[in-house]
């Protein structure tokens, strides 16, 4: 099978297209014959070797796919050869075909494409348990979404909006902007226009009552000051590269809640929620309710090229490996 490799940790320009055996499932896997992957931003920082989990080079990268299950390891029930599926994995989603645990993969709903399933995984559940698990979003809130034209943030003002929130999308380009406001922001902010934090003040003169913060950086403490008393500050991840220093005082002047959502974590710990959660969201997704914004294509020869997009910070939504022909099959 062709694959997509990284040889040496470094940066994505050293990740190379090359043949590797097909992976046999063991007990209770399955072998995908992927169709579809996405790019998330973990992927570039496992390639430097900068993320919080280490995988030792060289490995395959790639925590998204989406294809059709072709083979069956000792012990899966539930799944059969040739049902269409989507899922996650730390890595090896770059290759025609992988190997994952059969609880890893979802049935794709009738009518989704493949390149939309691949997308969906990481960053729709990530903002849906961002809003619903940890920031307990209510009808009629006010939601801030930094990094609102990324993978998470574009999920993030789209599910907020489904919950019933009032969305104001932060973000670093008017076509971010654009995509923010077709999954219905109500207020639109460009950082690099101004003063964030005066731009969050007119918008929101009353403050907001949330915050989800994938970026960090220099756009969390302007973020933090425009909640209004007793709001919840939900930390995603840190995509700008640096970790904000926060100052305490306007966490005990404000009766603030800063709370954090690490996926992995949360999967060890909030059994209930997740199942919860995979009913809604697969729902919503069934119904069309929810799809991601897929800003960008690549084929598998261009992985390194895709890794770079999401890397310095030009995708608009998810980025998509298109692993074979037919991506946009159903």
């Amino acid at each position: 099978m062709r694959a997509a490799v990284c040889p040496v940790h470094g940066p994505p320009e050293g990740v190379r297209v090359e043949d590797r055996p097909v992976p046999e499932p063991g007990p209770g896997q399955v072998r995908v014959a992927v169709t579809a992957a996405a790019v998330n931003f973990p992927d570039v920082l496992l390639c430097a070797n900068e993320y919080q989990h280490k995988v030792p080079a060289p490995f395959v990268p790639g925590s998204e796919f989406a294809g059709t299950v072709a083979a069956l390891g000792p012990g899966v029930d539930g799944l059969g050869v040739g049902d269409r599926v989507f899922g996650t994995v730390m890595v090896g989603a770059f290759a025609e075909q992988v190997v994952v645990g059969a609880g890893a993969c979802t049935r794709t709903p009738a009518g989704v494409d493949d390149r939309h399933a691949a997308a969906f995984g990481v960053a729709h559940r990530t903002a849906y348990h961002s809003l619903r698990s940890v920031a307990q979003v209510a009808p009629g809130e006010e939601v801030v979404v930094l990094g609102a034209g990324g993978g998470v943030g574009l999920a993030a003002v789209q599910l907020a909006v489904l919950m019933g929130a009032t969305v104001t999308a932060v973000a670093s380009s008017p076509e971010k902007l654009a995509a923010a406001r077709s999954m219905g922001a109500t207020h639109l902010i460009d950082h690099r226009a101004g003063d964030l934090r005066g731009a969050l003040k007119a918008a929101l003169p009353d403050g907001a009552d949330v915050v989800i913060d994938p970026v960090g950086g220099s756009l969390a403490e302007p973020a933090l000051r425009a909640l209004r008393y007793g709001g919840r500050f939900v930390v995603v991840g840190f995509a700008a590269g640096e970790i904000p220093r926060i100052p305490l005082n306007l966490v005990l002047l404000k009766g603030i809640e800063i709370r954090g959502f690490e996926f992995g974590s949360f999967m060890a710990r909030a059994r209930d929620a997740l199942a919860r959660g995979e009913a809604e969201l697969t729902g919503w997704l069934a119904d069309g309710r929810a799809r991601p914004h897929v800003g960008a294509t690549f084929p598998l020869d261009a992985t390194a090229a895709a890794l770079r997009h999401v890397g310095d910070g030009k995708a608009v939504g998810k980025v998509v490996i298109d692993v074979v022909d037919g991506a946009d099959g159903a």
